[in-house]
C-alpha cells in the first residue's frame, strides 16, 4: 500500500508516535538495542522491496549488499581512519558501485537464472571476506570498530543510537515513496505484472530495473554500514545466507510492496526471538509455527490489514476531450521473418495510411500475429524495413516504437490484475494525455475503479485499446480485438474504431471474424505462408481465389 494513502499515512503517523513514546518512556537499554537492530533491517527490507516487492525479481544479494556496507563503513574508520558522515556514504557507494557493474548482465537473465546469478554474487563475496585475511581478518573479522560520533553529538548507544536509526529509516521511506509514488509506481506494478505489454507501450523496463537494483544495494549498504557501528564488529556472518533470509522473509511478512510492511516485518521478526525466549527447547518451533500462521493468514502480509488504496472516481462530467493523434504513416517494405527452418514472413509488404482500417486475414500460422510483433519490436526483423512516418523503426526496442508512435493490443491481453481500469490507463498516460478521457472514450467508464483483473472479457479488450490510446498513439495494431465478444459488444467496438478512425488514427486490425472484420475495414489484406496472396477492398478480397484457397486449400480456419 503506498504511504501516500491516507489510511498508510495515519497508520504510519500512529506507529511513528507510539515507536517514539516506547523508545522515550518506557524502554530499557537492552530494548532499545532490539529496537535500533529492527529499525537497521527495516532499512534493508524497504530496499529489498524495491527489487523483490515491486518487480517481482528473487534478488539473492541483498545480504550480501548489506555484508559490504558494513565491511566499507568498518575499513573506512579503522584503516583510513574516516568520520562517521564518509564511512556512511562508503558503505552506501561501495555495494551500489557493484550492483551498478553486475545489473547490466544479470537483470537480462529471468526468474531463477536472476537468483542464482545473485547468489553467486553473495558467496563469492563471502569467499573473499573469509579468505582476504590482509583486509577483511578474515574469519575473526573486524574489531573495534567505533560508535557514531559526528562533531560533539554521540550517538554510540541507547536512545540517541535509536534515535539516529530511526531516523534514517524516515530517510528511506522517503526515498522509497519518491520511487514509486503515482504513476511511477503504476508502471512498475504493470512492468511486474505484464512485462512484455509493458515494453510494447513505452515502459523503459531496463532503465526502471538498473535504478531499482542499485538503489535496493544502496539501501541494503546503508543498512550494513549502520549495523558496524551500533555493534562494533565486522565479520564474514555479515554476508551469511542467514542474512538475506531474514530480510526475505521480514519483506514478505510484512508486505511485498509496502514500506509501511517492511518496518512492521523488520520489528515483529526481530523482537520475536525475544518474546518466545521462555519457550526454551521449543523456541524455535514456536517461532516458525509464527511465521508461518502469518503467511497462510496474510498473504498481503501485515500490511494487507490497512487495504489497498483506490483511484478516486471518474466524472464523466469532468474529463478532458481526446487528443487527436500526429498523423503518421506506417509503410511495410519486404520484411521477412524466418524461425530456424520455418519462414513466417516472406517479403512482406503493406501501407497504412492516417484514419484508414487495413484488416489483415488469413489462416492460422499465416504470419498475422509475427508481422505485429515486428511492427512493436517484439521480435526483429531478419529483412526488410519498416517506417513510420520518416522514421526507421526497423528492429527498434519496443519501448522506442511505442513512444514513436505505434501501439499494439495482444490476443490474449495482459494487464496487471490489481490496478483498476484508471490505474491501467494511467500507468501508460504520456504528457499531455489524460487517462481519464481514454477511460471514457473506450466506453470505460462504468468500468474505471474495478480492478482489471474482474473484467469481462470484452471490457479488457477495450482497456487494451485504451490503455494503447493514452500512448499518444497514432498507429494501432489490434490482435484479435473482437475474440470472444458476442454480437451486440462487437458493434460496440466496430463504433469505437470507426470514431477513432475518423480522429485520424490508422488501425491495423487482425481477426477471423469475417462478419466483423469486412463491413469495418478500408482496405483487406490476405497473408498466407508468410505471403500477400490478395488486397484490395473487402469485396475483393472475399472473393479473390488465392485469398479463397488460402482459407480453404491450404490451412483452413
Amino acid at each position: 500500500m503506498p504511504v501516500s494513502d491516507p489510511r498508510s499515512r495515519l497508520a504510519l503517523g500512529v506507529a511513528a508516535i507510539a515507536l517514539a513514546l516506547y523508545a522515550l518512556f518506557f524502554a530499557g537499554d537492552y530494548a532499545l538495542h532490539v529496537l535500533t537492530r529492527a529499525g537497521i533491517y527495516a532499512i534493508a527490507a524497504i530496499g529489498y522491496q524495491l527489487i523483490f516487492g515491486r518487480l517481482g525479481a528473487l534478488s539473492l544479494a541483498q545480504g550480501c549488499f548489506f555484508g559490504l556496507g558494513a565491511y566499507a563503513a568498518g575499513l573506512g574508520a579503522l584503516e583510513l581512519g574516516l568520520g562517521f558522515p564518509l564511512t556512511l556514504a562508503a558503505g552506501v557507494l561501495l555495494p551500489s558501485l557493484l550492483a551498478a557493474l553486475i545489473a547490466i548482465p544479470v537483470l537480462r537473465l529471468a526468474s531463477h537464472y536472476f537468483a542464482l546469478a545473485t547468489l553467486g554474487i553473495a558467496q563469492l563475496a563471502l569467499l573473499v571476506a573469509t579468505n582476504w585475511t590482509d583486509v577483511t581478518g578474515g574469519a575473526n573479522g573486524l574489531y573495534g570498530v567505533p560508535p557514531i560520533e559526528t562533531g560533539t553529538l554521540s550517538f554510540g548507544h541507547g536512545l540517541p543510537l535509536t534515535l539516529l536509526v530511526w531516523a534514517c529509516v524516515g530517510l528511506a521511506l522517503t526515498v522509497s515513496h519518491r520511487m514509486t509514488a503515482g504513476q511511477r509506481g503504476l508502471k512498475v506494478e504493470t512492468l511486474r505484472e505484464a512485462p512484455l505489454a509493458a515494453a510494447a507501450l513505452g515502459i523503459d523496463g531496463s532503465a526502471i530495473r538498473f535504478r531499482f537494483f542499485v538503489a535496493s544495494a544502496a539501501f541494503g549498504g546503508l543498512a550494513g554500514a549502520l549495523q558496524a557501528h551500533a555493534v562494533g564488529v565486522v565479520s564474514p556472518d555479515v554476508l551469511q545466507f542467514h542474512v538475506l533470509v531474514l530480510i526475505l522473509a521480514m519483506t514478505v511478512i510484512g508486505g511485498r510492496a509496502s514500506p509501511l510492511g517492511a518496518i512492521l516485518g523488520a520489528l515483529l521478526l526481530v523482537h520475536l526471538p525475544e518474546w518466545f525466549r521462555d519457550f526454551a527447547d521449543y523456541y524455535l518451533v514456536v517461532y516458525g509455527v509464527a511465521l508461518l500462521a502469518a503467511i497462510i493468514f496474510l498473504p498481503r502480509g501485515l500490511a494487507g490489514l490497512f487495504g489497498k488504496s483506490k483511484m478516486p472516481p471518474v466524472e464523466t462530467a469532468d474529463a478532458e476531450a481526446p487528443h487527436d493523434p500526429a498523423p503518421l504513416t506506417l509503410s511495410v517494405e519486404t520484411v521477412s521473418k524466418r524461425f530456424g527452418g520455418v519462414t513466417a514472413l516472406d517479403g512482406t509488404s503493406l501501407t497504412l495510411a492516417p484514419g484508414e482500417i487495413l484488416g489483415l486475414i488469413g489462416p492460422n500460422g499465416s504470419g498475422k500475429t509475427t508481422l505485429v510483433n515486428l511492427l512493436s519490436g517484439i521480435e526483429k526483423p531478419d529483412g526488410g524495413r519498416i517506417l513510420l512516418g520518416d522514421a526507421d523503426i526497423t528492429g527498434k526496442p519496443p519501448e522506442h516504437i511505442a513512444r514513436a508512435g505505434l501501439c499494439r493490443s495482444f490476443q490474449h491481453p495482459q494487464i496487471a490484475p490489481d490496478l483498476t481500469v484508471l490505474e491501467t490507463v494511467e500507468a501508460i498516460a504520456t504528457k499531455g494525455e489524460s487517462a481519464q478521457a481514454r477511460v471514457i472514450e473506450a466506453g470505460l467508464s462504468t468500468h474505471a475503479n474495478e480492478r482489471a483483473g474482474t473484467l469481462p472479457p470484452a471490457a479488457l479488450k477495450h482497456l487494451e485499446i485504451a490503455r494503447a490510446l493514452a500512448t499518444g498513439a497514432s498507429i494501432l495494431a489490434l490482435d484479435e480485438p473482437a475474440a470472444g465478444m458476442n454480437e451486440v459488444e462487437r458493434a460496440a467496438l466496430a463504433t469505437l474504431l470507426k470514431r477513432l478512425a475518423d480522429a485520424g488514427h490508422g488501425i491495423l486490425l487482425i481477426d477471423h471474424a469475417m462478419d466483423f472484420l469486412l463491413p469495418l475495414a478500408d482496405r483487406v489484406i490476405c497473408l498466407s505462408a508468410g505471403r500477400v496472396v490478395a488486397e484490395g477492398s473487402p469485396h475483393e478480397v472475399a472473393r479473390d481465389p488465392a485469398a479463397i484457397n488460402a482459407y480453404f486449400g491450404e490451412s483452413p480456419l
